[in-house]
Parts: C-alpha cells; sequence; structure tokens
C-alpha cells in the first residue's frame, strides 16, 4: 500500500517537525509545539505545492496576526463588538479566498482563521497581544521553513513526473475519443462518458499549475504554458462534439461524402501517427478547404451540415497542434517554438467560475459557527472556551470548498478524538520518562511516522493531518514536563465543542447537495446564454465558452456522485457551450449585415434567450421556424459571403434540434410541393 517514496515523505516531515520543535524551544518561546504541528499542516507530498503553500501561509499569519492586534486591545472592553468583528475578519476572509480556485486561496484563508488563533486566546489578556503574535508568527514561520528545507532537501519529489503522466494519460484517452468520433464507431453513452472525464482531469490541472512555478526558475514559463494547456484541453471538448453531431448525422441520413470520408480517414490517421510536421498540418488544411462545400449559393442541410463539420476539422487540427507544442513547452520550460494557431483558448487561459453565491453562504455560516461558540464560551463562563472557537473557526475555513463540509468535520473530528487519545498517552505514560531532547524525539516518533504515512494517501491524508495537528497541540510541549489532567481534559473537550458547534451549524445553514451544486452549476450556463444572446454589442467567444467549460469541469468532477436523473442531464452540458459560441459569432457579424438578415438575426437570438430563461428543455417550433426562415433569408443574398451566419445558425439548430426534420431550403420545399 506505501511505496518508498512515502516512507521518505514520512521521515522527512518527522525530521522537519524536530527540527522545527527544537529550534523553537531553543529560542524559548511560549508554544514551540506550534512550530512542530505547522510543519504538517504545511507539508505536501510534492515540493513544489510545500513551497507554495509556505510561502503563502507565511503572508497569511502575518496579515491575520496584524489583523488580530487592531482588533483586540480595541475592541475587548465591549465583547460583542469583539466577537463580530473577529468573525466578520474571518468570514470575508474566507470569502476572498473562495473566490480564487488556485494554491493563492491559502493566503486570505489563513489570514482569516490566523486571527481567531492569535486573539481568541488572549481576550483576557489584550495588553500581551502584540507579543503573543509576534511569537506565534515565529513559531509559525519557524515551522513553514523547516518544511520547506526539508522538503526540497531530502529526496524532493518534483510534480512534472506526476504532471507528465497526468498529460499523457488525457492525451491518450482523447486521442481514442476523437478516433472513435472520426471512424464513428463511439456510442452516445460511450462518447458522453468519455468527454465528461476528460473535462474533469483538464479542471483539476489547477492543483499543479502553483506548485510548477515554485520548483525552480522555469516554472514561470510552465506555468503560462500549463494554463493555456487547459484551456486547449477544454476547448478540446465541443471541438469535438460537434464534429461527432456532424459526422453522426450525416452517417445517419447517408450523405457523407467519399472526398468528406477520406478527410476524416487522413485526419484520423495523422492523430493516431503522433505527427506534428507543420507540413502535414498545412496538407490537412488545404484538403478541409477543397471538402468545404464553399460554392454553393443554396446549401442544403447537407452541405450546411459538411460545412460546419469543415470548420471545426479546422479547429480541431489547429487545437492538435498547439497541444503537442504546448505540451513540449510545459516538459523543457522552454516558450512555445510557434506561435499558436488555435484561436479560441489563446487570450482565455486566466477564465475561471467565480462562485459568489456559495462563497457568501460559506462567510456567513462561518460567521454564525463564531458567533455561536463564543456566546456559549461566554455563557457557561469556560476557562477554555478560546480553544472552541478557534477550532470552529478553522474547521469552518478547511472545509468551505466542498459541497457538504459535515462529513469532512466530522472525520477531522474523529482524527483529533484518536489524536487526543494517542496525546494522553504520550503525556502520562511516555513523556514522563524523556529526560533530554533526544528521548522526547524518540518518543514522538511512532506516532508523528505513522501521521505522515497517512498523509502520503488522500483516503487516509484527514486523519493524518487531523492526529498529527490535534495530538501535538493538546500534549503542548514546552522546554520543562508538565502535565495536567484537567487542563489536558479542558482542551480535549474544547476541541470537540468546538467542531461539533461548527458541524450543526454547516448542517442548518451551509450543507448542499452534490445534485444540487451540478444543477445550479448548469442553471448558471443557461443564464450565461441568455445574457449573450441579449447583448447587443460584439463579445468573445473564447471567453464565454472557456467560463461555461470551467463549469462543465467543476460539473464533470461530481459526475460520480449524482443521481441516475442528474446524470443524464449533464448529456446537454457541451451542447450548450457549442449554443453559446455560435451566439456569440452571430452576435459578432451582426452589425455587418444588410438590415432584414439583421433584424432576423436578432428575432432568433431573441427566441434563443426567451428559451433559456426558462426550465423549459424543448425550444418552441417558433423558433426552430425562425432559424429556417432566416437560413432562407441568407441564401437570398447571393452577393455576399455569409457562410460565418450560415454555420452559426446551423449550429444553433443542430444544438437546440437535434431530432428534427433536416433543414429545407425554401426554393427546395416548394420544388418538392410543386
Amino acid at each position: 500500500m506505501f511505496g518508498w517514496r512515502d516512507w521518505i515523505f514520512a521521515l522527512k516531515t518527522f525530521a522537519a517537525a524536530i527540527a522545527a520543535l527544537y529550534i523553537a524551544m531553543w529560542l524559548d518561546l511560549p508554544r514551540p509545539y506550534w512550530a512542530l504541528t505547522t510543519v504538517y499542516i504545511t507539508s505536501q507530498v510534492l515540493v513544489g505545492a510545500t513551497l507554495s503553500k509556505a510561502l503563502f501561509r507565511v503572508l497569511g499569519t502575518m496579515l491575520g496576526a496584524a489583523a488580530s492586534v487592531a482588533i483586540v486591545p480595541n475592541l475587548v472592553n465591549t465583547p460583542e463588538l469583539l466577537i463580530g468583528a473577529m468573525a466578520l475578519w474571518v468570514a470575508v476572509c474566507l470569502y476572498v479566498s473562495l473566490l480564487s480556485r488556485t494554491s493563492t486561496s491559502y493566503m486570505p484563508m489563513l489570514a482569516g482563521y490566523t486571527a481567531a488563533l492569535v486573539g481568541f486566546p488572549e481576550v483576557d489578556a489584550p495588553g500581551s497581544i502584540f507579543d503573543a503574535a509576534l511569537a506565534r508568527t515565529e513559531e509559525i514561520s519557524i515551522g513553514i521553513l523547516c518544511a520547506a528545507v526539508f522538503s526540497s532537501v531530502i529526496f524532493p519529489q518534483s510534480v512534472r513526473p506526476v504532471l507528465a503522466a497526468r498529460l499523457g494519460a488525457w492525451a491518450t484517452d482523447a486521442r481514442n475519443w476523437i478516433v472513435g468520433v472520426l471512424g464513428n464507431t463511439l456510442s452516445f453513452a460511450e462518447s458522453h462518458a468519455d468527454r465528461l472525464r476528460l473535462a474533469a482531469r483538464a479542471v483539476a490541472l489547477d492543483a499543479l499549475i502553483t506548485p510548477l512555478e515554485h520548483e525552480d526558475t522555469t516554472g514561470k514559463e510552465q506555468r503560462r504554458a500549463l494554463m493555456l494547456l487547459r484551456q486547449h484541453m477544454l476547448m478540446f471538448l465541443p471541438i469535438v462534439s460537434t464534429i461527432s453531431d456532424r459526422v453522426t448525422n450525416l452517417e445517419r441520413a447517408h450523405a457523407l461524402p467519399d472526398s468528406m470520408r477520406k478527410l476524416l480517414q487522413d485526419i484520423k490517421d495523422w492523430t493516431n501517427s503522433d505527427n506534428d510536421d507543420p507540413n502535414a498540418v498545412a496538407t490537412l488544411h488545404k484538403a478541409i478547404s477543397e471538402a468545404d462545400p464553399a460554392g454553393v449559393k443554396i446549401p442544403d442541410a447537407k452541405v450546411l451540415a459538411c460545412r460546419t463539420l469543415a470548420a471545426r476539422l479546422s479547429d480541431y487540427v489547429d487545437l492538435r497542434q498547439d497541444f503537442l507544442m504546448l505540451r513540449r513547452a510545459v516538459a523543457t520550460g522552454e516558450p512555445p517554438a510557434e506561435e499558436l494557431a488555435f484561436r479560441y483558448s489563446t487570450q482565455a487561459r486566466t477564465v475561471r467560475h467565480r462562485d459568489h453565491t456559495m462563497a457568501g453562504l460559506s462567510a456567513v455560516s462561518t460567521f454564525i459557527a463564531i458567533v455561536a461558540v463564543n456566546v456559549f464560551w461566554i455563557a457557561v463562563s469556560w476557562p477554555d472556551g478560546s480553544s472552541a472557537a478557534m477550532m470552529a473557526a478553522v474547521a469552518m475555513c478547511f472545509f468551505a470548498t466542498q459541497d457538504d463540509p459535515a462529513p469532512h468535520m466530522i472525520t477531522f473530528a474523529n482524527a483529533g478524538i484518536v489524536g487526543i487519545i494517542g496525546a494522553a498517552i504520550y503525556l502520562f505514560a511516555l513523556l514522563p520518562r524523556a529526560t533530554s531532547f533526544e528521548t522526547l524525539a524518540l518518543a514522538l516518533a511512532p506516532g508523528l511516522i505513522l501521521c505522515g504515512i497517512a498523509m502520503t494517501q488522500p483516503k487516509w491524508a484527514m486523519w493524518g493531518i487531523g492526529g498529527s495537528v490535534v495530538g501535538a497541540s493538546t500534549i503542548a510541549i514546552q522546554n520543562s514536563y508538565q502535565a495536567n489532567f484537567a487542563t489536558f481534559a479542558n482542551g480535549a473537550i474544547s476541541f470537540v465543542v468546538g467542531i461539533w458547534i461548527a458541524v450543526i451549524v454547516t448542517r442548518l445553514t451551509r450543507t448542499v447537495e452534490t445534485a444540487w451544486s451540478a444543477r445550479r452549476l448548469r442553471r448558471i450556463n443557461r443564464l450565461e446564454l441568455v445574457r449573450a444572446a441579449q447583448k447587443k454589442e460584439a463579445q468573445d467567444s473564447l471567453k464565454l465558452a472557456a467560463l461555461m467549460l470551467d463549469r462543465v469541469g467543476l460539473i464533470a468532477t461530481r459526475l460520480d456522485a449524482l443521481p441516475p436523473e442528474d446524470s443524464e442531464d449533464t448529456a446537454a452540458l457541451l451542447t450548450d457551450v457549442r449554443i453559446g459560441i455560435n451566439i456569440v459569432e452571430l452576435r459578432r457579424i451582426d452589425h455587418d449585415q444588410p438590415r432584414p438578415i439583421h433584424r432576423a438575426l436578432g428575432r432568433v437570438l431573441d427566441g434563443v434567450a426567451q428559451h433559456f430563461s426558462t426550465t423549459r428543455q424543448t425550444p418552441s417550433q417558433e423558433l426552430l421556424a425562425s432559424i429556417d426562415e432566416t437560413l432562407d433569408l441568407i441564401a437570398s443574398f447571393e452577393d455576399r459571403d455569409l457562410r460565418t451566419a450560415q454555420v452559426g445558425l446551423y449550429g444553433l439548430r443542430r444544438g437546440l434540434f437535434p431530432d428534427a426534420q433536416p433543414y429545407k431550403p425554401m426554393v427546395q420545399h416548394l420544388k418538392e410541393t410543386a
């Protein structure tokens, strides 16, 4: 179960913790065990993750300590204002943290609960708040420094092999999907499952972007390349989804031209070959142009399908070529050798969904939990109530990113209880025999190494962190042995009370179901389509697609937890993105069209906005008729190149009405009627 790298991580984390404890005791800091616990909070298996977390933890600690110095002395005589100010500070910091889905979010979150860790224990002695804040900052900084040094020097584990493995697995699955699409050998269920897994894994790269930047001097260039690569990976989904729709539609109608069939086979062979020769790309683009029925003035469904298929095949060729180039840039740290060709992704690498609603809800819940613990503390005149307030703040911040934080809080509480039991054994049975620092380190070794090895496995990581941090904090190691059962029991009870008040408040005010979160993200995407259709000015299709695809990735990470009825609804996620791209393209060219076409496009887009502003899944037949009438109108302007409008309208038709009868131009319809 555990490999040699896992044991190396456990041993070096223990060594860093003991070194931090020794330095803090040598400097005669009041709570040296904070340095030890900081090592276990900061340490990550990958060296880049540890270094990035270390930097943001130092900055967050300094900011939180400064906030406690500003709040506590000035409001200590008005407990109501003090509690409100501390709770508000933690809540606002958490809100800011949740809006950022990168490693930088750790800094404001830490600034929030550090103020609680420093401030609440000092409310009875506000005159010493500055000394306490300085000491906590020193203790935490020592722990951070030791974690960073030991992680970097002793068998450092780079993020690059992990990243290379993930990109390789993603590329293999993506290639299998596109090859199946080009050969029309995938069922819808297989294709749908593949595309959502790809989305989830592309979004998961966010966790590796910041660690990669902090590993060495080439990290910044690799970070830029990886952000571009992530966006290319997401844009792959609607492009290939469109190709799949067009190929399937043409094959069912037995209308796929031989030239297009040969082109699909050529692109399939090129994809399987891993060939990135620019000459091969130029040859494929030439073949795509020749397969595009551009000369047809009055196109029917077959021509429009071939035309949109050619456009998306061209996008795919550029996308794949850029992917190979960016993947090399990520591996080498060198800038891409050539300018990127794919037009949708190059400027949208930083676009992310920001969930203000859930961030606000989490902040409000945190405020309520901290206030509730403090009211309980004051009501019962609890001497160690500050520890409960601290733990409530920590628990509310640690697990705020989860749809339902309560189970994770309970796991942390259970891990803490195990740590408390271990602390009791150490404090009252083993440590009285430790007469030197060396014997103290030997005594602590079994428990802390066991916690470190647990941290290497996602399933047990919370048990390792909770056991080490709560256990070491409860022992409260000082320069001299001090054991008081009443103090120990009081601290243990305050930990449990603080966590469970946080759990109760979370259950009442914050918990949401995974299915509800997924439905809400899709509803936000649909409202995004309404706004795009209603805007009269030109927009940026790449940013809209990037934002919608980011939400698709967030939904995809929840896919396994969704009930069957909600899993079926996710089938339309990428269709919504394709519709969004077509909406923005139509709006972009709208103002350059003759007045009749301008009015007709306006009617179509108004109909699209009306449809997505409701909960109806099936659009009205009036919208279908409006799209067909606009296609007929465009065909009557034979002196203008309106292929972009035709591609956009046909894309809307296929996205909104996949089961409708094939489009027939009015001229063809009249001939058949006659």
